[in-house]
């Protein structure tokens, strides 16, 4: 009987350890993802910077009767910075896609995920296409003079999700919006149509994280 009595109280010894043990690696754990969070809050992460550095047009043609739609054929290239020197950026699938006067005019291209580390450069070289993409009775009549003005103001726009890494801790997903301007100039017309056409950055990209 002795020796059942011990039997039960080493297995009740061995059990209240266990879940003592359970229970400081589960509140280790814990803390050290606060102490990682409050590391970060600390940090303050700066959003990462973005440049339009290339933008090809190589094929460009907007009907001339309803309905309006455009056929364009381009390559842009972005580039991104983290100004982050301990704080790494995580993008998750980005699109990049064109616009005029808030109409999109390309397809969205899917960039893959990319992990920026410390003070690290990305850079993106994405095609852009679209075909048959329908647009207003209005933006066609301004983008038909815009076009034989020689100068089309078209954005270049990025969406979509990014995450903060710290070490091993990564936040929640924070939404990324990026807009790039840029001056599309066409010169000689006479042809009907640009063969090729180098484009020019108007300014800084814009970028926007919001939760």
């Amino acid at each position: 009987m002795s020796e059942k009595i011990a039997s039960l109280k080493v297995g009740c010894s061995n059990s209240k350890k266990l879940k003592w043990f359970a229970w400081g690696t589960g509140g280790l754990i814990v803390f050290i993802g606060l102490l990682v969070f409050v590391v970060f809050l600390v940090l303050h992460p700066s959003k990462p910077s973005f440049n339009l550095e290339d933008v090809t047009v190589y094929q460009f043609n907007v009907s001339k009767v309803p309905p309006y739609a455009i056929n364009i054929i381009m390559q842009v290239t972005l580039s991104s910075r983290n100004p982050n020197s301990r704080i790494g950026v995580e993008y998750q699938p980005l699109h990049v896609y064109a616009t005029y006067r808030d109409q999109q005019i390309t397809m969205a291209y899917l960039l893959p995920p990319t992990y920026q580390g410390h003070k690290e450069p990305v850079v993106w070289s994405p095609p852009l296409t679209g075909y048959d993409m329908p647009i207003s009775p209005y933006s066609q009549q301004s983008l038909d003079q815009d076009w034989h003005a020689g100068v089309v103001l078209m954005n270049i726009k990025l969406q979509g999700d990014v995450k903060w890494k710290v070490g091993t801790w990564i936040s929640p997903k924070y939404h990324l919006y990026v807009h790039c301007p840029a001056n599309i100039r066409f010169g000689d017309l006479s042809n009907g149509g640009p063969n090729l056409i180098k484009g020019q950055p108007v300014d800084h990209c814009d970028v926007e994280i919001a939760s």
